[in-house]
């Protein structure tokens, strides 16, 4: 079995590519930078040159950058949208046989601040949303033409490996520097933010435990359990035996873009996935140090 893997070099592609080669699994990752095949998943004839050499029983898209600026209007666009039709397309086209994965987003669902699931409404809130939205409706309506199109929203999730500029891991390198008795020099907009904080390699068994069966199309993939910013400084700095409070400043400055994002997996949880790294267990994994 071999699985192609376009956004290889993310957090996600990592562990999802760890996963699939622990099962015996060929796993042919593609990105624009790093070790794996350089490929745009934005470029149609590149896509297709690679459907239909590797012919793969998996396919996965992942590839994005995940933010919300309006100034990435073209680029989510570019990678997400046009990615996904590529994908879908040359599939249909050349490997009818494949399994698809589409990943979504919390954050293109309307958010009121209760467990969103699959069935809430859409809102096109930012660029990222857009184009999100017209991915999933690309892969109902290949789904439509017989293609195995699945499609996972991925509600907050991290790992050691998340970018430096999401929150939990600007907190966990804050906490780092300071016990190296370095300034942390953080400053948080709003720490009483709640999301959830699901190890990414729970989330891509998520992904595998959706595509190994044929009942369910679309899963938002969390733990349903929250946890405010607050929550997650106290217990990163705690790690290292500091006060957050000692070393982080709140500036209330920019107001949030909600204050509540958490998912209600039940169908997820049906299929008989369930995290297996908790909310402790993810900030010991980010911040070594003292327990």
């Amino acid at each position: 079995m071999t699985a192609l893997i376009f956004g290889a070099n993310g957090q996600d592609g990592h562990y999802l590519s760890t996963a699939l080669r622990a099962r015996g699994v060929e796993v042919v990752g593609v990105s624009r930078s790093g070790s794996w095949r350089h490929a745009d998943v934005a470029d149609r004839d590149q896509v297709e040159a690679l459907v239909r050499a590797v012919q793969p029983d998996q396919i996965f898209h992942l590839a994005a950058n995940s933010t919300t600026r309006h100034d990435a209007l073209f680029e989510n666009h570019a990678t997400i949208s046009t990615g996904t039709l590529n994908i879908l397309e040359t599939a249909h086209r050349f490997c009818r046989g494949a399994r698809i994965f589409i990943a979504g987003s919390a954050v293109q669902f309307r958010n009121v601040g209760e467990p969103i699931d699959e069935s809430a409404p859409f809102e096109a809130s930012s660029a990222y949303a857009v184009a999100r939205i017209q991915s999933v409706y690309a892969a109902r309506y290949f789904r439509g033409l017989g293609l195995r199109c699945y499609v996972g929203y991925l509600f907050h999730h991290d790992s050691p490996l998340r970018g430096p500029r999401h929150v939990a891991q600007l907190v966990a390198q804050a906490a780092q520097r300071a016990a190296r008795g370095e300034p942390p020099a953080l400053e948080l907009a709003d720490v009483k933010v709640s999301k959830e904080w699901t190890f990414a390699g729970d989330a891509v068994e998520a992904m595998l435990a959706l595509l190994g069966q044929d009942d369910v199309s679309e899963v938002v993939i969390g733990s349903g359990e929250t946890h405010t910013i607050e929550e997650w400084a106290e217990r990163c700095f705690r790690s290292v035996g500091l006060d957050w409070r000692d070393h982080v400043r709140v500036s209330g400055a920019a107001p949030p873009e909600y204050r509540r994002l958490v998912s209600n997996p039940a169908r997820l949880r049906a299929l008989g996935w369930a995290p297996r790294v908790g909310f402790d267990e993810l900030a010991c994994l980010m911040v070594p140090g003292r327990r």
